[in-house]
């Protein structure tokens, strides 16, 4: 199929200008004025902005978690964040201690393969760290196209690793071409402070967040900064939500160490006052927990400073009836939240149209970093002659309204319930096709793809 997409408003990272675009297959294969080509399909883009594909390189489909499954499947995930001019997400598949790499990428592999709807990739996150593991690490890289390995240094007693195991991990992915990203928050303090709180009667929902203070995150954010320093493998940190984190990763900066930052768009917007409402507090129960204002204005300000680099999602939704396993018991809630849909929107309405952050650094950590970052560039996250033709056309003015009653995903309430938004995602387009107009979806399941990612040290 051939399109054309006329007149728009083309936002990258870097450009900002009017122009069309001609795709052909499922790449862009020219874009100036007034192209001469004759198209199956014309778009008329006059007044809309176009952007390329958001990536949200944090999310959690159809995942294994605390004796129940997040309720978004690959299929239904990746048609919602479609749905929000998100065409490429990276989950994250968790090794089970005792088990191999390989052996829970073939479960991935068998919920994802043939069900999304949008083009997905993996992260490994790595819970066991042995010599059977090391040797994976090489085949994960070279032969499954997956650069980037997980770590947690929290959930103790089932995901956490200790420093011994982050050290020598870091040691094999820098050898192999690879990065190590982390959960950067004190397992031994945090699950010192449950068991205080749960002993002392206090059960409910606030003092999730009072089980894991800011210095938890401050602390291990410089652990790892300083175990990455001296490994000299390339590091990230997911979810960073506060000061103290980002003040550790500034300090890493004076020695000319570059650390990696995502956070995510609920610490941008919102906070930790949420889980004063009793039980209600449990739609907002993740990990991190949310934090303080003061943390919103730093994490603003750490994204047009170049600190931080990636505004992703953290999407792990559960249904009502999931998160009330925590009813008696705040350590029992399943942590997550739905997101996946509403980001680009989100940051479009909270960051643009109120003059937080420019269209060029919102395309930047909404889609060209995560891109660049993760080995995807430049087929990914931008537009431009031979990239693919994942493209969204965006109204900046239309206003509307977030609600559980009219969102995609799998998940019977919204973290957003009746925000109001500026800026909607009106068509998107993946791989050349028309993915998302005016509210359907016009792909089939199954159409996304696995995207394999090259080798990060290139871009680092």
């Amino acid at each position: 199929m051939s399109l054309l997409i006329k007149n728009g408003r083309i936002i990258t990272a870097n450009d900002d200008y009017i122009a069309d675009i001609f795709i052909e297959g499922e790449t862009v294969k020219a874009i100036g004025k007034d192209l001469p080509f004759n198209a199956e399909k014309e778009i008329d883009a006059s007044g809309k902005l176009v952007f390329p594909g958001g990536i949200d390189p944090h999310v959690h489909l159809d995942m294994p978690f605390m004796g129940t499954f997040s309720s978004d499947t690959h299929e239904t995930g990746t048609r919602a964040a479609l749905h929000g001019g998100t065409t490429t997400v990276i989950d994250f598949v968790l090794q089970q201690q005792g088990h191999s790499l390989h052996e829970a990428l073939d479960a991935w592999n068998g919920r994802a393969r043939g069900t999304a709807v949008g083009d997905y990739s993996f992260h490994m996150a790595v819970t066991d760290f042995n010599e059977h593991t090391k040797a994976e690490i090489k085949q994960m890289v070279e032969e499954e196209g997956i650069t980037s390995f997980k770590t947690f240094m929290a959930y103790k007693g089932a995901l956490m690793i200790d420093d011994r195991q982050m050290t020598a991990l870091m040691q094999e992915v820098k050898k192999q071409g690879g990065m190590v990203t982390v959960h950067a928050t004190n397992g031994d303090m945090i699950d010192y402070l449950i068991a205080q709180n749960k002993a002392a009667g206090n059960l409910a929902p606030l003092y999730h967040y009072l089980s894991q203070p800011e210095v938890t995150e401050a602390e291990a954010s410089g652990r790892f900064a300083d175990i990455a320093n001296y490994t000299g493998c390339p590091a990230y940190i997911v979810h960073l939500t506060c000061e103290g984190a980002l003040n550790a990763v500034r300090n890493a900066t004076r020695r000319n160490q570059k650390v990696f930052v995502e956070t995510c768009i609920q610490y941008l917007l919102l906070d930790a006052s949420l889980y004063e409402r009793n039980f209600e507090g449990a739609k907002w129960v993740m990990s991190p927990p949310l934090r303080q204002k003061k943390d919103q204005d730093t994490l603003w300000a750490g994204i047009n400073q170049g600190l931080v680099n990636i505004v992703a999602t953290d999407h792990c939704p559960f249904m009502w009836q999931q998160k009330l396993m925590g009813k008696d018991d705040f350590s029992k809630i399943p942590n997550g939240h739905p997101a996946i849909e509403n980001r680009m929107e989100l940051l479009y309405s909270e960051g643009v149209h109120k003059g937080r952050i420019t269209l060029n650094r919102y395309v930047e950590v909404a889609c060209t970093n995560p891109a660049r970052i993760f080995g995807m560039f430049p087929r990914k996250g931008t537009i431009a002659v031979g990239s693919d033709a994942d493209i969204v056309i965006f109204d900046p003015q239309e206003k509307h309204v977030i609600s559980a009653a009219t969102h995609h995903m799998n998940v019977d309430y919204s973290a957003y319930e009746g925000w109001e938004l500026t800026g909607k995602v009106k068509t998107v387009l993946l791989r050349g096709q028309i993915a998302i107009d005016e509210g359907e979806c016009l792909v089939p399941r199954g159409y996304g793809q696995f995207i394999k990612r090259k080798k990060v040290n290139a871009f680092i």
